[in-house]
């Protein structure tokens, strides 16, 4: 097992109890390939973890949007907090050099990868907060995340791509962007839907997806992308 003492410095963290370190960056499969050397992963940090970043996100924006509404504020949350988000600044953070995994998890890519991550930085903020108390998380989060937001509002991540495109079309071209299923491949347990997007009779772009909401937002994407808009 690593000397957990650089990854702490690395993170900027000055833990008291550096086992919460340990058991914040131990993955569940960990412990299935290395009994006896550590007894906990770190599923429970995650759970606390999770709660200390949602209200400290929460009191970011609070502060920081005086005059927007809930729903907004719910949304700039949810693109803040979501696995994309906090996966990727666990990578900047190099928790993927840090994280105990098992050989064949170790090995995971993509979206596998992506949800460790995200499980692991939420793990990392509840090992935090216990050792340092919320001050410190806030503190931390407001060096590694909060800056995130102004690329949410200018890529108007915080809302999702139909509901965009909508609202776009709608300014630009006086119209309502409507959705055809153009085709439905697979069996019943594995389907593929390819669907087009249209501006009256104008087809603007095509998405798939296992499911035609699934399709109909990635058609909604790839419209963003072919206009520009």
């Amino acid at each position: 097992m690593p000397d957990f003492a650089p990854y702490a410095a690395k993170l900027g963290v000055s833990f008291k109890n550096l086992n919460l370190l340990v058991e914040a960056l131990t993955h569940r499969s960990y412990l299935n390939e290395n009994r006896g050397l550590i007894s906990t992963h770190n599923e429970r940090l995650e759970f606390l973890g999770d709660a200390v970043l949602e209200l400290a996100v929460t009191h970011f924006l609070f502060l920081k949007f005086p005059q927007k509404d809930e729903g907004e504020l719910t949304a700039y949350r949810a693109s803040l907090v979501n696995t994309v988000s906090i996966a990727g600044v666990a990578e900047t953070l190099g928790l993927n050099d840090m994280l105990l995994l098992s050989k064949g998890e170790s090995k995971d890519t993509g979206r596998a990868r992506q949800i460790i991550l995200a499980n692991a930085f939420e793990a990392l903020l509840g090992a935090i907060y216990l050792d340092q108390g919320y001050d410190v998380v806030e503190a931390f989060l407001a060096k590694h995340l909060y800056e995130k937001i102004d690329g949410v509002i200018e890529t108007r991540s915080w809302q999702d791509a139909k509901s965009h495109f909508q609202e776009v079309a709608q300014d630009k071209r006086g119209t309502t962007p409507s959705y055809k299923t153009l085709q439905e491949v697979g069996p019943d347990h594995n389907k593929q839907f390819t669907v087009g997007v249209f501006l009256k009779n104008d087809e603007i772009a095509r998405g798939k997806g296992q499911s035609k909401q699934e399709a109909e937002q990635s058609a909604a994407q790839a419209a963003l992308e072919k206009t520009g808009w």
